[in-house]
């Protein structure tokens, strides 16, 4: 009874411990460095899923269009986003990062509008305005003069605002591949290995995020941070939590736990990371938690709850 929502909470407190670590692991290790180890480890693990379950490490029926698409959304998605995203646990940290991915769902559907052509309902609208006024809350302040003003670095915020336009973005680009990789694959073979497509999908994203990252390391120069960063220990636990909680662990049981409840009970428990984030992050990395903050973190996650309820 509730198997879904109790899996999909765990996937939020999946997802709280994955920003926590990458926080951790990116003041060790640098986002550069980071992002090539956590590519690189994702790539291994889901090459040995793919070979578990499809018999082949690689993603079996892949074709050209499916490659295409779905490394663009490993450049928009991995790259870019996630770029942005480790820069924000720098500049703000992961609980404000986290609220600021709130606004994945609003790009998500001003992406899906403008180039697949779904339909961009009053309720998507009503979602990104509860969203958007959370995110003002918490983030909006005011001054000495008692003028409103941002309460957050202004490189910080676009930092978030670019973390959740690259999961928006790339979320589109990755449906577009997924169904170019679904036609692909013979309709008896299908049913057989249906529910590992996505794991697949990820497989070729994680692919153009670990040579975007590693070329960007090299042609920067700092190639050899990669050698001294297998001497830092502490970086390196804290990227191997953060593949294991994050686009391992988080994304299986996400997928998992909509096969047990409704897609938008389940996504809405899951977005609860920025609420959750906020006793750890307190705990961390001595975040002061004001009643601002919890306020709009509770109107973002509503929103971000609306996007799904009320479709």
């Amino acid at each position: 009874m509730y198997l879904g929502e109790l899996i999909s909470l765990g996937v939020a407190f999946s997802w709280t411990i994955a920003a926590l670590s990458s926080e951790i692991g990116s003041k060790q290790l640098g986002v550069f460095v980071m992002n090539v180890w956590r590519m690189a480890m994702a790539l291994l693990l889901s090459a040995l899923l793919m070979w578990w379950a499809l018999g082949k490490p690689y993603p079996v029926y892949a074709g050209y269009e499916a490659w295409t698409w779905l490394l663009a959304s490993g450049v928009v998605g991995y790259f870019f986003g996630d770029w942005c995203l480790f820069n924000s646990y720098l500049t703000i940290g992961s609980r404000y990062g986290q609220l600021f991915m709130t606004l994945a769902p609003m790009f998500t559907a001003l992406s899906a509008w403008m180039m697949i052509g779904q339909t961009l309902s009053w309720n998507a609208l009503l979602a990104m305005a509860v969203t958007l006024i959370g995110i003002a809350i918490s983030v909006l302040g005011r001054d000495e003069k008692h003028h409103v003003a941002l309460g957050l670095p202004t490189k910080g915020i676009l930092f978030g605002i670019g973390a959740g336009l690259g999961q928006g973005v790339g979320l589109v680009l990755s449906k577009i591949g997924l169904d170019h990789y679904i036609a692909n694959v013979p309709t008896d073979v299908l049913p057989s290995i249906e529910n590992f497509l996505p794991f697949a999908s990820n497989m070729i994203r994680c692919v153009a995020g670990l040579v975007c990252f590693s070329a960007w390391l090299i042609a920067s120069g700092h190639a050899d941070r990669m050698k001294t960063s297998i001497h830092n220990h502490r970086g390196l636990l804290a990227m191997m939590i953060a593949v294991f909680s994050g686009p391992f662990i988080g994304v299986g049981f996400s997928l998992m736990a909509v096969q047990y409840t409704a897609a938008g009970i389940a996504s809405t428990i899951m977005a609860m990371t920025p609420i959750i984030i906020l006793l750890p992050s307190r705990w961390l990395f001595h975040q002061p938690i004001t009643l601002r903050g919890v306020i709009g973190a509770v109107i973002s996650v509503i929103g971000v709850s609306l996007f799904f309820l009320l479709d």
